[in-house]
Parts: structure tokens; sequence; C-alpha cells
């Protein structure tokens, strides 16, 4: 991985090219967790879905239910705030190839098990793909063949904390429908009506 970052900042000398932090309020009710750093996307700005296009409809739609108070990301100084929500990934840094193996997420789980535990105990995770609901349970002592991940599931991981499942926001999965814009605002509606 350090290798591979380091031929990116060779490439893109002016991106970040380095782990991607949390981005948003410290002790949100909402967490997010995406896959990973995209090449110009996260990797380029320093924060996470911040100039790609998964990364639009992301923030539209989290400025459409409170949660942000705008409705595009363009840049780590931009103004963006983000309400009662935190977004992070379950793999810190950009993979080779843009897609982790299971031990990139493995080595990153300590990260995410750490925001994890800034949610308060009714709090809700939002994963983003199967690779973000697979690393969600991985930091719990649950097994994952009890929490199959389907679009639009609701998991009760403790009593008052939620797990629900999205596809990811990924230009493939909306160009190709497999999410679309209210796919994704059911989800919100979901995230929205369970934190209240």
């Amino acid at each position: 991985m350090a290798d591979h970052l380091s031929r990116v900042r060779d490439q893109y000398p002016s991106y970040h090219s380095r782990p991607v932090p949390a981005f948003g309020v410290a002790r949100p009710k909402l967490l997010i967790v995406g896959l990973a750093p995209g090449l110009h996307g996260a990797n380029a700005s320093g924060r996470p879905f911040t100039g790609d296009e998964a990364g639009k409809l992301l923030f539209r739609v989290l400025y459409e239910f409170g949660f942000s108070n705008g409705p595009d990301s363009r840049a780590a100084g931009d103004g963006l705030l983000l309400y009662e929500a935190r977004i992070t990934n379950a793999v810190q840094c950009l993979p080779p190839k843009n897609h982790p193996i299971g031990q990139e997420v493995s080595n990153c789980n300590g990260f995410l098990k750490l925001e994890i535990s800034l949610l308060p105990t009714d709090g809700v995770i939002l994963a983003l793909g199967q690779v973000a609901h697979r690393a969600v349970i991985q930091t719990t002592e649950l097994r994952q063949k009890g929490f199959v991940f389907s679009h639009h599931r609701i998991h009760n991981l403790v009593p008052g904390r939620f797990l629900v499942d999205s596809y990811h926001c990924s230009r493939y999965n909306v160009q190709t429908r497999c999410l679309t814009l209210g796919m994704f605002q059911d989800i919100f509606q979901t995230v929205r009506g369970l934190i209240e």
C-alpha cells in the first residue's frame, strides 16, 4: 500500500495521497461508511467522497435530508459542513486498482472501530456497499453470516444501534440504475426516521 501511494504521489504531486481521515461532526448520530478513497476523489482532495462521482449523489441527498449545509463537495476547504453526521471509509488509503483486498480492510478495521465508538448507543451506521457492511460487522463480536448484506436492509447490532445497508453510490451503480436517486432518498428517509 505504501509503495502504491508513493507511486501515485509521484504521478500526481498535488494529490493528498495519504490516509484520508473521517469528515464531519465529532459525535455523530449517523456514521456513513464507504469503501475506500477514489484516485481522483478523496485521494486527491483528502476528504471522503469529495471530488468524485459517488460524492455527487451522496452530498446531494445529505443536503436534502438536513445533514449538510450544501448539496455538493468540491474541495476540502470549500466550507461544506455536516450536521449530525460523519463520513469515513472501510479502507483509509487508495487501494491498488481502486479495489481493496480483505487484508487492507482488516488493517484499517481499528480506525473504523474507533469511529463507531464515537456514536451514541442509539446511533445509526449507513454502510455503502457490501465491503463497508462486512467491515462494520468485523468491528463487532457478531458473526458475518447472521448479518447478510441487502439493499435497504436494517440490522439491529445492539439494542438501539442500527446498521442500514445501501448499494454504494458509485458512478457505475448510478449509471446502471442499480441505485437511483429515489432509492437513495428512501435509504435516507429510513435513516432519518431511525435517528428521530
